[in-house]
């Protein structure tokens, strides 16, 4: 798919120092309504630090983050929720113990002359899971029943309550098999088809050629690359993640450098 509306959330020169640790350095990024862009990059390429920024978890040091065409700040978890960026952390942050409509609305409870309102509760979670074809059979169920992949789409459709325009999902299908993937991957494309801007973070190199449109590469806390989807091979993908092409290109300069020139 592809996209030439504005994006929706941009980052533009964006750096973040901890101490002496440069783990961010003049990042650009950004995702546009109804489009997937994967992050991927290697341990320590900086994708947790850039996404930990979008989501309000820290602050910049240098640089830009506009949303819906205007530049922001985003001081807090809070502010990036109400400002309309969700996000699903790897761990999910559900409660086993309480059932799906209780997770789905587990701090942002409604309620109805002073009580919680269980009836509106429950219809809007079905309305949220139906929105996401997800297959979960029943929202009075504990979320310790469930599996992986159900567990995953109760994660997906908590970020949905507050009617986000970005949703990002950090490892959505780390430890799950073969179907469970297949029925995450089959949310990524409901809330791209729902008109999202999916940021999409992750190792699974089959997973971004099954649904990102782009591709960023982080490396080294910089960007290292960017692809479209119809434009990269898994070995194009590598290289760029590893650092294989920067040493390639290298190696060409100094086989075809004049004898006597610097390297």
């Amino acid at each position: 798919m592809t996209t030439t509306s504005a994006p929706v959330l941009s980052l533009k020169g964006v750096g973040k120092r901890f101490g002496a640790v440069q783990a961010l350095a003049d990042v650009d990024f950004d995702v546009r309504p109804g489009e997937v862009v994967a992050l991927v990059g290697d341990n320590g390429a900086g994708k947790s630090t850039l996404v930990k920024i979008m989501s309000g978890v820290y602050q910049p040091d240098e640089g830009e983050i506009v949303f819906d065409g205007s530049p922001v700040s985003i001081p807090g978890p809070k502010a990036a929720q109400q400002l309309g960026i969700a996000t699903v952390f790897q761990d999910l942050a559900l409660a086993d113990n309480l059932d799906v409509v209780a997770n789905l609305y587990l701090g942002q409870e409604l309620t109805s002359a002073g009580t919680l309102d269980e009836v509106e509760m429950e219809k809007n979670s079905w309305a949220l899971l139906r929105q996401l074809s997800a297959k979960i059979p029943s929202v009075r169920i504990p979320i310790a029943s469930l599996s992986g992949g159900q567990r995953q789409t109760v994660a997906i459709a908590r970020s949905l309550v507050g009617n986000p325009k970005v949703v990002m999902l950090d490892e959505p299908t780390a430890a799950l098999g073969v179907a469970q993937t297949a029925e995450v991957l089959n949310l990524v494309e409901r809330l791209r088809e729902n008109g999202l801007g999916v940021v999409l973070i992750t190792h699974n190199m089959a997973d971004v050629q099954a649904v990102a449109d782009r591709i960023y590469v982080l490396r080294l806390g910089r960007n290292g690359a960017e692809f479209g989807i119809d434009d990269v091979t898994t070995d194009k993908l590598v290289a760029a993640i590893t650092g294989a092409s920067d040493n390639a290109v290298s190696q060409r300069a100094s086989r075809t450098a004049p004898k006597g020139a610097e390297a």
